[in-house]
């Protein structure tokens, strides 16, 4: 069976929608945005409404522009946003808790002394960021009522009815069994979580139900949370193989085959995928504030967006001194420090806008370094290189430092919408049984190749004055 599926991404910032035929590629495209609530305390948060109405109207856009019928959907999430929902009416009970929120460390706080057996068990550390943090937030300060979910199953439900979450998109909740790719009554307990009413856990793979929001019934055959996605759309289907989104977070993960592989340093061990019954899994780690933080900058008036990296940075030759540590929402993988805080330092009279690009760059790139280094040290062999897609791959300036510090080339994807084709692909898997894994995939090649402009000892010098305007933030919360 084959024939065109619409594959949806709904994303932190906005819904991107594709409509993809197995033979001429992408045939129709939508968006339409997000825009999250970002409060005192680390709120931030998203009107469950508009996420909703965001994959409805990127769907139908797609759909419009294709001008013909599709035969499947596919829906990619963002993760470790959560909301609790009347699971009768389907009626939201409160805002969406966006991932990047951190109301929920006073959680973690109190179960810091079950981290290392939370973390043995589901393979995340004790952290805001995940979803079970969150969950328990919610039960003890928002509401008893309903049901307690990531964002993914109550969007199905509102398609489908279906009440479910693929195995990846449980795996980022810090209760799923990383072992059994099953809830885990233990995790559950420690959270307090013990008489939830939990979604089932399906392959991503899998027909869940049809829907009747894009015209006709359509069966919703493929689900998968965002970066996982978008390593398959990378073809990393074998271990070893890496790649690093840089959305509104940055995000590195690396397959590591049909068992996990519990690092040392301060990497995220997590499910891939779970495919015609399969589980593959990858290490995982975090940047909080990429995009996010060239929003900060324009919101500031710095630069008027996105757009203004490379023409603004490359007004100066370098930094000019200044150090930037853009952990706005805290500090991920591997440092695990939520509580830390960014920092712009060596300021001077002379800075110039162009310096603070360049210093945002360096910040942003350094910390995909260290990801980088504990991939490489988890599986005992130095990345050969590094796939990159999402909307800053767009800037030059931002690759090119990114190759310079990493001192391995950095290959920009030619495929723009990664997580869309990638929950594509399980859409097609889903509606095809007989259909390989490796056909089902976009053919892949990079848009532009950056190598290294800089020698290893410069890169050191640079990633060193990095790491200590971290060691500072470090000793200082």
């Amino acid at each position: 069976m084959s024939g065109p599926v619409l594959a949806v991404d709904q994303g932190t910032s906005g819904t991107k929608a594709l409509v993809i035929c197995p033979e001429r590629g992408v045939i129709g495209s939508g968006s339409a945005s997000v825009r999250p609530r970002y409060g005192a305390g680390g709120v931030v948060e998203a009107d469950p409404a508009q996420l909703l109405g965001s994959v409805l109207d990127a769907g139908r856009q797609a759909l419009r522009e294709a001008a013909e019928p599709v035969a499947a959907v596919g829906l990619a999430n963002q993760g470790e946003t959560v909301l609790a929902w009347d699971p009768r009416t389907g009626r939201p009970l409160t805002e969406a808790i966006v991932w990047q929120d951190r109301r929920s460390e006073t959680v973690c706080a109190q179960l810091s002394s079950q981290e290392e057996e939370l973390k043995q068990l589901t393979g995340l550390p004790l952290d805001p960021y995940f979803a079970a943090p969150k969950m328990a937030w919610i039960r003890r300060e928002l509401t008893r009522e309903g049901v307690v979910t990531t964002s993914d199953a109550w969007l199905v439900h509102q398609l489908t009815g279906a009440f479910v979450t693929d195995a990846a998109t449980a795996g980022r909740t810090q209760l799923l069994d990383l072992d059994r790719v099953d809830w885990s009554p233990r995790a559950l307990e420690i959270y307090g979580l013990g008489g939830e009413r939990l979604p089932a856990v399906v392959d991503a793979d899998t027909t869940v139900g049809t829907t009747g929001a894009f015209g006709g019934e359509l069966p919703l055959t493929g689900l998968l949370v965002d970066q996982q996605a978008a390593l398959l759309a990378q073809n990393a289907l074998d271990p070893g193989m890496a790649k690093c989104t840089y959305g509104t977070g940055a995000f590195l993960l690396a397959q590591t085959g049909d068992r996990p592989r519990r690092g040392s340093s301060g990497l995220v061990s997590c499910v891939a995928w779970r495919l015609r019954g399969r589980t593959s899994y990858c290490l995982d780690g975090q940047v909080y504030t990429a995009a996010s933080a060239v929003r900060w900058l324009t919101d500031l008036g710095v630069i008027s967006g996105a757009a203004d990296l490379d023409p603004v940075g490359s007004a100066v030759p370098d930094a000019g001194g200044v150090t930037f540590v853009p952990a706005l929402a805290g500090l991920a993988a591997p440092w695990w420090r939520g509580d830390v805080r960014g920092s712009v330092t060596g300021l001077g009279l002379g800075t110039t806008a162009g310096h603070l690009v360049r210093a945002l760059c360096e910040g942003i790139a350094a910390q995909v370094v260290a990801l980088a280094d504990a991939t490489a040290s988890d599986l005992g062999t130095p990345l050969t290189a590094l796939r990159v897609d999402g909307g800053l791959t767009r800037s030059a300036l931002l690759m090119q430092t990114q190759a310079d510090l990493l001192q391995r080339p950095v290959e920009v994807s030619a495929l723009p919408d990664a997580t869309a084709l990638g929950v594509g692909a399980v859409a097609r898997l889903g509606l095809d049984r007989r259909l390989p894994v490796r056909q089902a995939l976009p053919a892949w090649e990079p848009a532009a190749v950056y190598e290294p402009r800089i020698g290893a000892d410069e890169a050191a010098e640079r990633l060193a004055g990095f790491r200590a305007a971290v060691d500072t933030l470090l000793e200082r919360a």
